[in-house]
């Protein structure tokens, strides 16, 4: 191995080693694998700020600003609101509507404001029909992630691929061309959720008081036995105490839930009408091929501003600049890989063990590698490392990669198993009192059903 090699693998080793242990900042580890490379001239200055000025960063930074807009307007809260009150009136089955629209939505907006605004009142609701919210908040954070890989800017993880592809010669994506292939796993894991998952969960109010009665009950006597034998090294959680995230990994250590405000906003009328045109404009403009993705929402944002709709401080305060150089620096290691030749390395491995299987075998294990990885690395690190490997790949099968780009783009964002993947999932983890095992229960099955869905989905959409 070269001195670049050896080089770019220490510093990737170091940075995923910071982000499984959880206890630094992601975007801060990302930023300081970038710095390390820069230093050591692995990657050279013209690299890294081609990173920071990626088609994606701009799209991303432009679409949160709409998405900001869109919120702040109470548009967001009041289709929530009205959706609810359609359900109050349909029962269990008006609850999934809602849930589902909210999938809907996270194929258009980042899906943590939704899941904020909607999750108090699909709590309160469920109360309200004597039914144990646990069987409903799990299943909208799911299905909302599900959303998010209806089009190209449901999730960063998509954007990120589609400008690593092009990084490496591939042809972009076009914003609805994905959504076939979304639409059929979004589906299948819905109504596995529906018919499955979500009765694997609570059943009913009076249940998950006994529950809580009984679990209850069993930490009092814990705590009076470990008191009369005097150990005092450890802590009894409270009852419904909120558990910690920091021991997790993923899109969970990219801000508090709390910083985007759980409060309904009032609604006014003509900024809301202002901005969500604005939005279709900016998606129909990316969607017809008039104008990029990153130079519409880029546009979009900065007549946001024109408009007087938001302030340029109300802009500011919704890039959510952790998300974007967390973005950036793994972009800067993701180039780190590719120059150097590790992932051509690593493909070359991979290829010896599967040449023999054939493209739909290596479409297969890639699916699940970028599945597994996810369960531990953020959405953005598994897209940055895995993205290259898979142009190689398929050129090496002598193959379209668009099916193997289409397979990390679901893989790394249909990773149910752990409650500290998503920010989503942190927030009903708390709300509902959930264990860890209630969303190992449920995810592992719906990563399977989704993988199958998407080995179907995927080679008839984006054919070899």
């Amino acid at each position: 191995m070269t001195f670049d090699q050896i080089a770019a693998l220490v510093v990737l080793v170091a940075v995923v080693g910071v982000l499984i242990h959880g206890r630094a900042r992601a975007d801060v580890a990302a930023l300081c694998g970038a710095a390390a490379l820069l230093l050591l001239g692995v990657v050279r200055p013209v690299e890294v700020q081609a990173a920071f000025a990626s088609p994606a960063i701009i799209a991303l930074a432009g679409l949160f600003v709409i998405a900001y807009a869109i919120e702040l307007t109470g548009l967001l809260g009041l289709m929530i609101r009205q959706a609810t009150r359609l359900c109050t009136r349909l029962g269990a089955r008006g609850l999934w509507l809602v849930i589902g629209m909210c999938g809907a939505l996270g194929g258009f907006l980042n899906n943590t404001p939704v899941v904020v605004l909607a999750a108090p009142v699909v709590r309160d609701v469920a109360r309200s029909l004597e039914l144990s919210p646990k069987r409903f908040l799990m299943p909208l954070s799911h299905i909302s992630v599900l959303g998010g890989l209806l089009t190209l800017i449901g999730t960063s993880t998509n954007l990120l691929v589609n400008d690593m592809a092009r990084n490496a010669g591939q042809p972009v994506f076009g914003i609805f061309e994905i959504t076939p292939v979304g639409l059929v796993i979004a589906c299948a894991g819905a109504v596995w959720l529906y018919f499955v998952g979500a009765r694997q969960l609570g059943r009913s109010v009076a249940a998950d008081e006994a529950e809580a009665r009984r679990l209850k009950a069993e930490a009092e006597a814990s705590a009076a036995l470990a008191s009369r034998r005097r150990f005092s090294l450890f802590r009894l959680p409270k009852l419904g105490e909120a558990r910690s995230n920091e021991d997790g990994s993923g899109d969970a250590h990219l801000g508090d839930v709390k910083l985007f405000g759980a409060a309904d906003r009032p609604f006014q009328l003509r900024p809301a009408l202002t901005a969500l045109a604005i939005f279709i404009v900016v998606v129909a403009a990316a969607g017809l091929g008039l104008a990029p993705i990153a130079a519409s929402a880029f546009a979009g944002a900065v007549a946001l501003i024109l408009l007087r709709i938001l302030t340029a401080d109300q802009a500011y305060a919704g890039l959510r600049p952790d998300i974007l150089l967390l973005i950036a620096g793994m972009v800067v290691i993701g180039i780190a890989i590719e120059v150097t030749g590790l992932a051509q390395t690593g493909a070359d491995r991979l290829i010896e063990v599967i040449r023999p299987m054939g493209p739909l075998a290596a479409l297969i294990i890639l699916y699940g590698v970028t599945l597994f990885a996810t369960e531990l690395l953020s959405n953005a690190t598994v897209a940055v490392l895995i993205t290259p490997i898979a142009v190689a790949l398929a050129e090496s099968f002598g193959v379209d990669p668009r099916p193997f780009l289409v397979a990390v783009m679901m893989a790394a964002s249909a990773a149910f198993a752990t409650p500290f993947g998503y920010q989503t999932n942190v927030l009903v983890y708390n709300m509902a009192g959930y264990s860890y095992l209630d969303f190992v229960r449920v995810g592992v099955p719906l990563n399977l059903v989704t993988w199958v869905a998407a080995m179907i989905a995927i080679p008839i959409f984006f054919p070899f």
